[in-house]
C-alpha cells in the first residue's frame, strides 16, 4: 500500500514538473526532435545565410560581362562551365553562378518586405476588428472578405500593372496587399476567441480598461497563429514575387540579378541553355519548401492539442 502511495506521488510530482514547462519551451523541444522540422530550418537557414553573404562569396562581378564568355557567345550557343565561371555564362556573357547567388539577396528583400508590410496592416484591421466588434467588425471583414474573393496572384498582377513603372517597390508592394486579408481574418479570429477566456472575462469584471484588456491579454494571446501565418506567407510571397518579375511587371531593368528576372529572361533561350531557367527555378522552389516545411512544423508543435 506504501508503495503504491509512493508511485501515485511519483506521477504526481512528474506531471507538475512538466506542467511547469511552457508551451514555448515544449514546442521548441517537438520541432528538435522532428526531422521534417530539422529539414526545414536547415533549408531557411542556408537560403538566409547565402542571402547575407552572397555579394562578398560571389567569385565574380554579377553585372560584369566578361570577354572570355562573350567570344564564344553566339544565338545559338551560350558558353557552359568552364575554369572560372562554375556555371558557365549567361546570355550577355555574366558570370551564372554568381548571379545566382546575389539572387537569393534580393529574393530575401522582396519577401520579407511584402510579408512585414502586409503583416502589420494585417494586424491593424485584424485588431480594430477584434478589439471592438459591432459595426466596425463588420465593415473591416466585408472589406477583407472582397480582397479575398480575388486570386492573390491575379490581386498582385493588377496592383503592379496600374504602376506607370516597374520597380522592386511596385512588387513589394503588390505582394504585400494580397497578404493583409489573410493576417487580419486570422488576428481577428484569435482575438475573438480570446474575448470569451476566462482571464478576459475576470479582467473586464474587475473593471480593467478595454484598451488595457486588448494589449495586455488579447492581442499578446492571438500573435502565435499569425507568427506561423508570417512563416508560410514567406514562402507565397517569395512565389508571388518571382511571378511578378517572370511576367515583366518587376524591376524592368534586365540586369538585375532576381531569381523571377532571370527565370523570364531565359525562355528565349530555353533551347540553347536550359540550366538558365532550371537553376533560378530550382532555387525558389526549394526557399519555398524549406519556408513552408518550417512553418507547418512549427503550427503543429504550438498547437496545444499535440502537447504530451
Amino acid at each position: 500500500m506504501t508503495s503504491l502511495l509512493k508511485r501515485k506521488q511519483a506521477r504526481v510530482d512528474a506531471l507538475a514538473e512538466s506542467a511547469g514547462t511552457s508551451l514555448a519551451a515544449d514546442a521548441v523541444k517537438r520541432m528538435l526532435r522532428s526531422p521534417v522540422a530539422l529539414l526545414g530550418a536547415f533549408l531557411v537557414l542556408l537560403f538566409l545565410v547565402l542571402a547575407v553573404v552572397a555579394p562578398f562569396i560571389a567569385p565574380k562581378d554579377p553585372y560584369q560581362r566578361y570577354p572570355e564568355l562573350l567570344e564564344d557567345l553566339r544565338p545559338d550557343f551560350i558558353p557552359g562551365a568552364q575554369p572560372g565561371f562554375l556555371l558557365g555564362g549567361d546570355e550577355l556573357g555574366r558570370d551564372f553562378f554568381s548571379r545566382l547567388l546575389v539572387g537569393a539577396q534580393q529574393s530575401l528583400i522582396v519577401g520579407v518586405g511584402a510579408t512585414l508590410i502586409g503583416l502589420v496592416l494585417g494586424m491593424i484591421i485584424g485588431g480594430l476588428a477584434g478589439a471592438f466588434g459591432g459595426w466596425v467588425d463588420s465593415w473591416l471583414m466585408r472589406f477583407t472578405d472582397i480582397m479575398l474573393s480575388i486570386p492573390s496572384l491575379l490581386l498582385a498582377i493588377s496592383i503592379a500593372a496600374l504602376a506607370s513603372r516597374g520597380s522592386q517597390t511596385t512588387v513589394i508592394i503588390a505582394v504585400a496587399v494580397t497578404t493583409v486579408p489573410i493576417f487580419a481574418r486570422l488576428l481577428r479570429g484569435a482575438m475573438l476567441a480570446q474575448r470569451h477566456s476566462d482571464h478576459v472575462l475576470a479582467a473586464t469584471a474587475l473593471g480593467v480598461r478595454r484598451r488595457t484588456v486588448v494589449f495586455r491579454h488579447m492581442l499578446p494571446n492571438s500573435l502565435g497563429p499569425v507568427i506561423v501565418q508570417a512563416t508560410l506567407t514567406l514562402a507565397t510571397a517569395i512565389i508571388e514575387a518571382a511571378s511578378l518579375s517572370f511576367l515583366g511587371l518587376g524591376d524592368p531593368d534586365p540586369s538585375r540579378a532576381e531569381w523571377g528576372l532571370m527565370l523570364g529572361n531565359s525562355q528565349r533561350y530555353i533551347d540553347v541553355k536550359p540550366e538558365l531557367a532550371f537553376y533560378p527555378a530550382i532555387a525558389i522552389i526549394i526557399v519555398a519548401l524549406g519556408f513552408t516545411l518550417l512553418g507547418e512544423s512549427l503550427r503543429e508543435a504550438l498547437d496545444p492539442k499535440n502537447r504530451r
